[in-house]
């Protein structure tokens, strides 16, 4: 159990990006299974992806032309927010998974958080507005279609899964690799330099897709609450919590990617699932029934 997270983080990113013939062959999976969405942050162009990456689709439909909203990837979105949140970032994520073995490798100092933390955290709402949404809309070609921007530009996930395969794999692409594969190149290795020194450093300030799942974090099933009368306001949640959260006073923050380490740090139980403690309410209930009859 001690693993469990870790074990499930590894399964998910081999089951969305098993496709081996595409590692073998230098080629895109593109079977009726990639019409789907993942609810990860998954590229599309990984030579071993058998599904979409949901922002990738939204922006796909965003900057087509004559279709400029997804009914599907919409509903995908609120359904998978709804239902789980930022659990998928701290559970199902594959990029999110790379981030956490990066910041286990031994740094001469680790930090919970960057200088300017509260600005930086804006910057994903806006690469969410601007990049992913406004200019594949608003700044289209002559026939009409946009860009997927933040896939082009940004993505760092992009980069190492499908960027970085394919300019090994493909001979082609090593020929017409230029400018853009230096300047995604650099913001991955951005990334992976500031993950071993923060705690998810995309997922904290960047992903697009943890905030929209983080602006459903209130509301999901898959939440924490507080037990007030148990708690002790013994500081262990926020100081076990990656993402530096105080549990206790915001336990619905947008940043938390439902680890479980607060849970289990607190001393008095305080900290609990309201959806499986009505569960486990109703279960001994009936189990209580059934010996009285």
């Amino acid at each position: 159990m001690k693993h469990l997270r870790l074990i499930v983080q590894a399964c998910f990113a081999a089951l969305t990006n098993g496709y081996a013939r595409g590692f073998l062959e230098g080629k895109i999976y593109t079977g009726p299974l990639k019409q789907l969405c993942v609810p990860g942050l998954n590229c599309y162009s990984c030579p071993g992806a058998v599904g979409s990456c949901p922002i990738g689709a939204l922006q796909a439909v965003l900057g087509s032309r004559g279709r400029q909203f997804s009914f599907y990837v919409i509903g995908f979105l609120v359904a998978v927010g709804a239902l789980c949140g930022r659990f998928v970032c701290g559970w199902l994520c594959p990029f999110g998974l790379v981030q956490e073995l990066l910041h286990k490798i031994p740094f001469p100092r680790k930090i919970k958080k960057l200088p300017f933390d509260r600005a930086l955290r804006a910057l994903k709402y806006i690469i969410l507005a601007v990049f992913v949404i406004l200019l594949p809309l608003l700044v289209v070609n002559v026939v009409g279609i946009g860009d997927p921007w933040f896939c082009k530009y940004i993505c760092p996930a992009g980069m190492l899964f499908g960027g970085i395969p394919l300019y090994l794999l493909d001979s082609g692409i090593r020929a017409a690799a230029a400018w853009l594969f230096a300047w995604k190149f650099t913001i991955l290795a951005v990334v992976v330099l500031l993950s071993l020194l923060v705690y998810r450093p995309f997922c904290r300030y960047l992903c697009p897709l943890g905030a929209i799942y983080g602006l459903l974090n209130p509301i999901a099933l898959i939440r924490y609450e507080v037990d007030h009368k148990q708690c002790i306001d013994c500081g262990k949640c926020k100081a076990t919590c990656p993402m530096d959260i105080d549990l206790h006073k915001d336990p619905h923050s947008r940043l938390c990617v439902r680890c479980g380490k607060c849970k289990k740090s607190c001393p008095t139980g305080a900290i609990y699932n309201p959806v499986l403690a009505a569960m486990h309410k109703h279960a001994n209930h009936s189990q209580k029934q059934k010996r009285r009859s």
